[in-house]
């Protein structure tokens, strides 16, 4: 029951992207940068506009900077443990300490929860992406042929679109001011437009995904790590954070989505084992249609 009221409406709408780029073909990186720079920056401005500035937001951004630093501590013991070359741990850390919060897990969060949960899904993705732009962004260069800098770092992030339509919203929030109705009709049909689009831009990643060569050994670790090691070590950080019970349901429930399809183009950029995350990303979401609906039967 939780799979078809839930997850089901979401695999629909992947496949109408997989079927899409398969039978027809798109242009999938000018899609993807439509809804990077066009329409997730209206999402985040209208929910940093209208939830409401409080401890909350700290909460959320400490869970997301704990959960990333300690994945990516636990998969640097594994691959000292089992000899990862450091381009093979920088591609397990790609796989395995990123979650598509974005493409999958809020349109979940949506399902699931209704507009309540919405507002702390893209709160959520939000400092997510900034930990991509980041943290990730180095381990991809670390670990590939190019060389990343602090400025370079900094530089990523400050093109974030989302990241100004979240300080937009939040900006306004804090002035008091009112946008007009008839302004905000726009940013509403703009915002409501944004989940299923960014829905059907993963299916049709999913489809440009090459399954030829697949590191068995390597691969199985990093969706264990996404997949279960994630939501558990969430489930405990929720208990540490004195949040309420939906948003604490919503972050392990966040924690426990696929590997971000952003982290193969990064691998893909700098060469840091783009087979290896490239399979983490397909596999783990295929997956997550067994894992999720038990996650959703214990959480709901």
């Amino acid at each position: 029951m939780v799979f078809i009221q839930i997850l089901l409406p979401v695999f629909i709408i992947f496949a109408l992207g997989y079927i899409g780029q398969k039978k027809i073909g798109f242009d999938v990186k000018n899609l993807s940068v439509m809804a990077l720079y066009l329409m997730s920056p209206i999402l985040a401005f209208r929910t940093f506009y209208q939830t409401p500035l409080d401890i909350r937001y700290i909460h959320m951004l400490v869970y997301s900077v704990l959960l990333c630093v300690l994945l990516l501590f636990i998969i640097f013991i594994i691959g000292k443990l089992l000899g990862y070359t450091r381009s093979e741990q920088c591609g397990v850390m790609l796989a395995a300490a990123f979650m598509n919060n974005g493409n999958y897990g809020t349109p979940v969060v949506l399902f699931a929860f209704g507009a309540a949960g919405l507002d702390y899904a893209v709160v959520l993705m939000v400092f997510q992406s900034l930990l991509m732009s980041t943290f990730g962004l180095f381990i991809a260069a670390l670990g590939g042929r190019g060389q990343v800098t602090i400025k370079a770092s900094l530089a990523s992030v400050i093109r974030m679109p989302i990241i100004y339509g979240a300080f937009g919203g939040l900006l306004i929030q804090l002035v008091s001011f009112t946008i007009p109705e008839y302004i905000f009709i726009a940013v509403d049909f703009v915002a409501d437009a944004t989940v299923p689009t960014i829905m059907i831009i993963l299916g049709m990643q999913l489809a440009s995904i090459s399954l030829k060569r697949i590191p068995v050994g390597k691969v199985t670790v990093a969706l264990v790590i996404r997949l279960v090691v994630s939501p558990v070590i969430a489930l405990l950080l929720v208990l540490m954070l004195p949040v309420d019970e939906m948003l604490a349901k919503i972050m392990i429930l966040m924690a426990a989505m696929p590997t971000a399809a952003n982290t193969t183009m990064y691998s893909l950029q700098f060469g840091t084992e783009p087979d290896l995350v490239s399979s983490s990303t397909l596999i783990s979401t295929l997956l997550s249609l067994v894992t999720l609906p038990i996650l959703l039967w214990v959480l709901l």
